[in-house]
This record gives structure tokens, sequence and C-alpha cells, in this order.
């Protein structure tokens, strides 16, 4: 394995170069020694110089390597062993061409324990000793001789520098495909901690989402309970106060009594419509203007003040939503009408304009400060929740609502909100 930072294959990790780097050399020199001993030809000089050398090249092997494996992470000092190495293989050589067999010793150490590029240059100065060694029988004192040395060596650097070169580009090779499954796994983890955080941040946004439609359900109910039956409560009261003041009139006690039951009947039917989330009974029979109109008419027919409705511009079909606001907010605006302001004559308007729809609704009533109003608190305000919910159904569908009145001058009540597509039944 080749090490990222200093390109050293560490011996340790290298069991297959074990048996070569650790058992062989000495075996080698063993064998060799043996043979000089028992050739019998080198003089007694020469082979106490070459059985040093064989002692020398051991115990340099023993120190340097064998007995400080730890040593083989140290670039420095590998390049020192393997440099006295090589100069001892080169005086075995020189002085006897059968230690080139100890030479080929010198591969498998440039192979595992030199970092690129000294490797190739380590695995070089080998192959030189090798083909030096091949090359002894021939005769170097003719220019052919010398040729051909040069070719024996050439030969040899080339062929294992070759696959030295071979060796590299397969560890690089193999070091890209490790940092890539490592950057790879990596990947992965980092994928599977921000699903695990998007379906955490998934389960808040769902509960965020329940918790706000469950809110807007809340006021959407309390909105039609009050357009509904808090509307309706009223004006049976109101009707049953005008009865308990009319008893010297029957007839008069009758019409008001007649008033309340019709009011009481209306209120249960639009409890009951607005607890199975059905549209307004009058939006059901009939589009915004004449469920208006119906509206207009009944509230003159129990107040007893005309209501003028009137319809301009081009028609357009609307949301349910735009319709049932619309017709909740004059619903709104005729029963504060009744309650507050003591008016002769009442106006409503609706007004298509292209892409707005407008509602306007006006009385020659008492009017009132709008600013007083605005400071008062919703509970204790004349109206009550009314004005509140009618601004939020308007501002629900980003339209804007308006209030102009003065106090003797009448009040004028304005909303205007976007036309809304509708899908056509297929």
């Amino acid at each position: 394995m080749t090490s990222r930072k200093t390109g050293i294959r560490a011996y340790p990790r290298e069991p297959r170069w074990s048996p070569v780097l650790t058992v062989v050399p000495y075996v080698l020199l063993a064998v060799l020694a043996g043979f000089r001993i028992f050739d019998g030809r080198p003089p007694a000089g020469v082979l106490r110089i070459d059985l040093a050398l064989c002692a020398l090249a051991a115990a340099w092997i023993l120190w340097m390597f064998t007995l400080h494996p730890r040593w083989t992470g140290r670039p420095r000092m590998m390049a020192l062993f393997f440099t006295g190495l090589v100069l001892v293989m080169g005086a075995l050589v020189l002085r006897d061409a059968s230690f080139g067999i100890f030479a080929l010793v010198g591969y498998p150490y440039a192979f595992v324990l030199l970092p690129w590029p000294g490797r190739l240059a380590g695995v070089a100065a080998v192959a030189v000793l090798a083909g030096t060694a091949q090359a002894a029988g021939i005769p170097r004192s003719s220019a052919l001789g010398l040729t051909a040395t040069g070719l024996i060596i050439a030969v040899n650097v080339l062929a294992m520098c070759g696959l030295a070169w071979s060796d590299q580009s397969s560890s690089e090779q193999s070091e890209q495909r490790r940092q890539a499954l490592e950057e790879l796994a990596a990947a992965n983890r980092k994928l599977e901690a921000t699903l695990a955080d998007n379906e955490g941040l998934h389960a808040q946004l769902l509960a965020r989402a329940r918790e706000t439609g469950v809110r807007d359900e809340r006021r959407r109910m309390a909105r039609e309970i009050h357009d509904t039956l808090a509307q309706g409560l009223t004006g049976i009261v109101t009707q049953l106060q005008a009865a308990e003041h009319a008893e010297s009139d029957p007839a008069a006690r009758e019409r008001h009594i007649a008033a309340a039951k019709g009011l009481a009947r209306e209120s249960l039917s639009e409890a009951r419509r607005s607890v199975d989330a059905l549209r307004p009974e009058p939006l059901e029979t009939a589009r915004l203007s004449g469920a208006l109109a119906d509206v207009a008419d009944r509230w003159s027919e129990l107040n007893g003040v005309r209501v003028e409705v009137t319809t301009t511009g081009t028609a357009l079909p609307l949301a349910p939503e735009t319709e049932l606001t619309l017709l909740r907010t004059a619903q709104e605006a005729l029963a504060n009408i009744a309650k507050h302001a003591r008016a002769g004559r009442v106006g409503v308007t609706l007004s298509y304009l292209g892409e707005q729809v407008a509602l306007d609704v006006r009385d020659d009533g008492t009017g009132f400060d709008p600013a007083r109003l605005d400071l008062e608190p919703a509970e204790t305000r004349n109206g009550g929740f009314g004005l509140v919910a009618m601004r939020q159904r308007i501002e629900a569908l980003n339209g804007t609502l308006q209030i102009e009145s003065e106090p003797g001058a009448g009040t004028g009540v304005s909303a205007c909100v976007p036309v809304a597509p509708t899908e056509v039944p297929a």
C-alpha cells in the first residue's frame, strides 16, 4: 500500500514481500559465501574480502531493516539503507559476477521501500548491477564487446524501469479508486444525514401545517357562526323585543313573532349547512348578484328599511370562496346597520371591474367615528366580532376593506377582491 504523504509502501503491510525481504537476502548471501569458500579458486586474501563484504551486507540488512521495521516509514532512512546496500552489491558484483544473483534482491527493496520517483532511480541502479553481472563474460577490450555490454545493461534498465512505471501507474489508479470510494462513502453519509434532517424538517412542516390548518378552520368556523347563528339570534332577539313592545297591537305582535320564527328556522338551516361545509342557501339557488338581492329583500322585510341593490359591469364567474366572502360581508354590513345605524335608506352595489370585483354597502344612518373604533378592543366594539371577521375574510383573498363614516353622515363599507378564475365543470 502506498502512503499518500510519502509514496512509501510500508513493509508490514506487504505480506507478499515479507519472505523476499527478510529471509531470501540472508539465504543468498550464505549460499554465495559457501560457494566462494568451497570453490577453492580465489586466493585467501580475496576470499576474506569477499566474505567480509557478504558479512557487511548481512549486517547492514539486519540492522537497518530486519531489527528496525519501523524505519521503513522514514524515507530518508530507507534511502540511506538502499544506497548503502547498492554500494555493497556493486562491490560484490565487481569482485565476482556470481554475486549478480544477490543484486536481484535490490528490486523488491526498491519497489517496497523507496518513494516515487526515487523508486525509479533505485530500480535503474539495481538493473545496472544486474546487467553488469550478466555481461561479465563478454570481453570489453573491443568496441563490439562494449556495445554488447551496454545493450545488456540498457535492456535491463529499460525493462525494470518500465515495470516500475507500470507499477506506479497501477498504484496511483488504485489510490484514486480508493479515494473516490472514500469520497463516495463520505457523500453517502452526508446524504443520509441530509435526508434525516429533511425528514425531521418535513415532520415539523407537517406539524406546523396541521396547526395552521386547525387555526384557519377555527377562524373560519368562528366567522361562519357569527355570520349565521349570531346574526340570526340577534334578529330573533330584536323581533321578540319588538313583539313585547307591541302588546297593544296583536297584529304587529304576531308579525314580529312570525319573523322571529322564520329567523330561527333560517339560522338552524345555516347551522346545518355550516356543519356539512355547504355553501349558503342563497348561493345554492342563485349567482352572487341574485343572492345579494335575496339577502337584501329579507333584511328589508325584517327591518322595514328599503334596500336598493345595483350590479355594474360585466358579470364574471367567481370562485366559490370569493362569492361567499362578499355575501358574508354584505350580511355583516346589513346586520350592523340594523343594530346601530337607524338608517332610512340603504344601498348595496356590486361592481365588476375587470380583474377585481367590489362590494359597497352604504346607509344614511347616524354614522360613527372610525378612529374611535380602531382604538377600542375588538370584544367591546359595536358590532363585536363582525368587522374583524369581515376584514379577515377579505384579506384572506388578497383584498382590501375600507370603512368610511362620520357622525350623522352615514356609513360606507367597501370591499374589493381579485377575480379568482374558476374551473369549468366538464
